[in-house]
């Protein structure tokens, strides 16, 4: 079972250094704009003109702006909605760079990923613990009443809401723990979480994504997948800082520590 449980662990381990060393993964973020910064619809380094209107942003380029829209050139004004991923088939490209239009509390952003970001060119992996089974455990997720909206610091200095469905409760170590948890339309949960190790032998906060829980609340807490956050990979990401009470006092020695 261990065996097993180790072979999935490094599977799992190289499939996430594939993900974000990818074309379009988070290593080539290069830069989020916020369109309300750039009263002008000028956006640094980026061409024609864009403007937050209602529910979307409208692009207005001429040719020689060199701006493709669903894999054409483009010219003329258009109305972008969100994109909704992968970020390599946004609407909106420059060259090989796409522009992935998205919203967040009603702020609309432009961010630019580069296949040639240099943060790609320099990426030599992930630094991570290897699997421990005394770092999974079993876990029991109690949702709330009512979901509950936080307002966390973000990676980028603004402060945001954070989601939360419930609370997660666990044993580790013979010492009782919980942490406040978002769920995804799967089921999925996800946790924002520091540690003792937390901005020393790792990166200063890190995601979990236990699987979803059963009818009875069941899942599983296997921090061997502790995951660096996506602004560990870029600093234009945006990421949310752990809510109050996830910063847990013992030291968690599993999952990804640091950028190799």
């Amino acid at each position: 079972m261990t065996t097993d449980a180790a072979d999935a662990w490094q599977q799992w381990h190289e499939k996430r250094a594939e993900k974000v060393s990818a074309p379009y993964g988070p290593l080539a973020l290069t830069a989020t704009h916020w369109v309300e910064d750039h009263p002008a619809g000028r956006l640094p380094d980026i061409p024609g003109i864009w403007v937050a209107d209602g529910e979307g942003v409208v692009l207005t380029a001429v040719e020689a702006d060199g701006l493709s829209v669903d894999g054409r050139p483009f010219a003329g004004a258009v109305r972008l909605s969100a994109d909704r991923g992968p970020e390599a088939q946004a609407r909106v490209a420059l060259g090989e760079k796409r522009l992935f239009v998205l919203v967040r509390e009603g702020v609309w952003g432009v961010r630019v990923y580069d296949p040639g970001a240099e943060a790609r060119r320099a990426f030599k992996g992930i630094v991570a613990t290897e699997y421990d089974p005394r770092w999974s455990v079993p876990g029991r997720f109690t949702p709330y009443d009512d979901p509950r909206t936080l307002r966390v610091g973000n990676a980028d200095g603004r402060e945001r809401g954070l989601a939360l469905a419930g609370e997660l409760a666990f044993t580790l170590d013979g010492r009782e723990l919980t942490l406040q948890v978002a769920q995804q339309g799967d089921g999925l949960l996800w946790a924002v979480f520091a540690d003792a190790t937390s901005g020393d032998s790792s990166f200063r906060f890190r995601f979990l994504y236990p699987a979803a829980p059963d009818a009875e609340g069941r899942t599983t807490v296997d921090f061997n997948r502790a995951q660096l956050p996506p602004c560990a990979f870029a600093d234009a990401f945006i990421c949310p800082f752990p809510p109050p009470g996830n910063t847990l006092d013992v030291a968690i020695g599993a999952g990804e520590r640091a950028l190799g």
